[in-house]
């Protein structure tokens, strides 16, 4: 019996140290993978990182180390659970299980992986929710920034690495397998224990603290801040803080919020009698085109280059803001910031959220419902792409154009149809309308073309070398040949045209500079326009184009609580816009942009720093709480 026993004995502690290997080979594979993922990335990202390095790359890794074994540890919870059932069952559904598991995280960690490499280039922000929104609200649209060959490319890769992944996996923790010849308790004890212990790498710290992006950063580069995130947990974090909205950004007690919140608000939301009308007729009919990605550094009357020399040619016609910038990154959070003055989010997009849309403040429902307003809004593309159509529904358009408008024939671009045939057809729309209809009009026409992958109908030989360039000149001239037509008719003279981007301009690429990504341009022209043509210094964001409008006509604004009128001389003078990891607020004194990941400030200048930041963060505290509220 001593024999027997002694034998027992060891076999017990076999099967222990075994299951207690397996558990720990997992967590290694993966933190392995997590580990030499990131060198790749910087190799990929080498031409933006600037000159880094081998302390840098080093630091990249050691501060993005304990994000990864936070990674690690998720990933290594289903393996830990299958290894305490191996001890008591060798059954040939649990080694499926196991093989099935490791071709999923291999296939999870690939696709993340290859995804976050190819958007980083365009986004400047590691993964998150949002490409996988736009993905399932319009898989066309959302593949139309990639050319064909990039597409191919980047699956093929990511069915390669995946496949190294998995031999990986497979051929080092995948071989540790306890032998279940003996049932211990063991053993199982043990190895429930360890499994509970993964708790502390993924929770990522003993204090009140939790595993955050903010981990990460150690460079005031923040493209090596970028490197050591680890892109599978800042999708993750995402997802996990899309709709907590109550909870985020909690900066200041409710009503101290409200009340630097307060101080920002304009007094008065018509203009007084002391201040000319901004138009010449009480309801001039009003177009508002969207440019895409459009920037201040295309202009040169902003001091960029001269490639929109068109839309220079319009402004200097007309009103031209010079300190004017876009509320966020993306067209899903431009275009409420545009037409519900409702300010970027940084973590998520109102247009996701059907419900709150209809609750949200809308320009466009105003002009209908208390000014008698004729709606219609114009997009070459897909209006289901990012929720849009439930959007510009629940917004008061009677008529939506989008590519399914358009023939077959005309839809040769791959987000639907070219800007220029775009403003044909708002132009035959236009002309049409002219008989019969006594109303005045809201149009609203989006453009598409000077986005990925650039390819346009039009070469300037200017841009010969510069596809990006040569598609911001075509959809100039597209926008050129609209306003020139409309300006040579009659209906010119009871005409308001405000032309802003969408968001931040992709010219030029890699700005790290948050204020020159977000500054835009902002237009006002037309006949009816009761001004002489000026370049006007007044800082301002999209959300103030709502209240602009609406006291400029004698209509009540205060139901848009985030808008400024830019011709008060009692409104506050500011800007605030967003982005993923970062928000800002400008006044012509004081500039704060805030890295939201760290609560550190990314720029702090001017005398009055201090109370920009608490501004800036009163608003976006008050977002969330009206998101939450909504």
């Amino acid at each position: 019996w001593s024999g027997r026993s002694s034998l027992t004995y060891h076999h017990i502690i076999s099967i222990m140290s075994k299951s207690l290997l397996r558990i720990l080979a997992f967590f290694g594979i993966y933190l392995l993978i997590f580990i030499l993922l990131k060198p790749v990335f910087m190799a990929v990202y080498s031409s933006v990182m600037g000159d880094i390095s081998a302390a840098d790359r080093f630091n990249v890794i050691w501060h993005g180390l304990p994000m990864d074994c936070s990674m690690a540890g998720y990933f290594t919870i289903i393996p830990a659970l299958l290894t305490i059932a191996g001890i008591w069952t060798d059954s040939r559904a649990l080694r499926v299980a196991n093989q099935v598991y490791i071709a999923f995280s291999a296939a999870l960690i690939s696709i993340v992986t290859v995804s976050d490499l190819a958007l980083y280039g365009y986004w400047n922000f590691r993964l998150d929710t949002t490409p996988f929104f736009y993905f399932f609200s319009s898989p066309a649209s959302a593949l139309a920034s990639v050319s064909t060959w990039t597409a191919i490319l980047g699956f093929v890769v990511c069915i390669l690495l995946a496949v190294a992944l998995y031999f990986m996996i497979g051929l080092t923790a995948g071989r540790v397998r306890p032998s279940a010849a003996i049932r211990s308790i063991r053993s199982t004890i043990a190895t429930v224990v360890l499994t509970a212990f993964l708790f502390i790498p993924i929770r990522g710290s003993f204090t009140v603290s939790t595993m955050n992006l903010s981990r990460s950063y150690f460079s005031a580069n923040q493209r090596l801040n970028h490197a050591a995130i680890n892109p599978l947990f800042s999708l993750m974090y995402s997802a996990t803080h899309q709709s907590d909205f109550s909870s985020q950004f909690r900066y200041f007690d409710d009503d101290r919020a409200r009340d630097i919140f307060a101080g920002l608000s304009s007094p008065s939301g018509i203009l007084t009698d002391t201040v000319a009308p901004l138009f010449t007729i009480d309801k001039p009919d009003i177009y508002i085109i969207i440019l895409e990605s459009f920037s201040a550094h295309l202009m040169s009357s902003l001091g960029g280059e001269p490639i929109a020399t068109g839309l220079d040619s319009i402004a200097s016609n007309g009103l031209l803001f010079s300190n004017f910038y876009a509320s966020g990154a993306r067209t899903d959070r431009a275009i409420p910031a545009i037409l519900s003055a409702f300010p970027a989010q940084p973590t998520t997009s109102l247009m996701k959220f059907a419900k709150k849309i209809e609750h949200a403040p809308s320009l466009p429902r105003v002009l209908r419902d208390s000014l008698g307003y004729d709606m219609a809004y114009y997009y070459g593309g897909d209006a289901n792409f990012t929720n849009m159509l439930a959007y510009l529904v629940s917004s008061g358009f009677d008529r939506i154009v989008s590519d399914k408008d358009f023939p077959v024939s005309k839809r040769t671009s791959k987000w639907g149809a070219h800007d220029h045939i775009v403003f044909e057809r708002v132009w035959d729309d236009i002309m049409a309308d002219t008989t019969g209809n006594d109303r005045p009009v809201l149009r609203v026409v989006q453009t598409s073309s000077s986005h990925e992958p650039f390819e346009v109908p039009y070469s300037d030989p200017r841009f010969s070398d510069s596809p990006r360039k040569n598609a911001f000149a075509y959809a100039d001239r597209s926008l050129t040949a609209f306003i020139d037509s409309l300006s040579a008719s009659p209906l010119w003279e009871r005409s308001v045209v405000i032309i802003t981007p969408d968001h931040y301009g992709v010219y030029p690429e890699h700005l790290d500079d948050p204020l020159a990504r977000h500054h835009v341009p902002l237009v006002i022209t037309g006949g009816a326009v009761n001004r002489e043509p000026a370049v006007i210094g007044t800082t301002g964001d999209q959300t103030a184009i709502a209240s602009t409008l609406l006291s400029a006509l004698g209509t009540d604004d205060s139901a848009f609580a985030f808008s400024h009128d830019l011709f008060d001389p009692s409104a506050s003078d500011y800007a605030f816009f967003s982005e993923p990891g970062m928000a800002a607020f400008v006044t012509p004194t004081d500039t704060v942009a805030i890295n939201l990941d760290t609560d550190t400030p990314v720029i702090y200048s001017g005398p009055a720093s201090d109370a920009a930041a608490d501004k800036c963060k009163a608003i976006l505290q008050i977002i969330y709480d009206t998101l939450s509220e909504l």
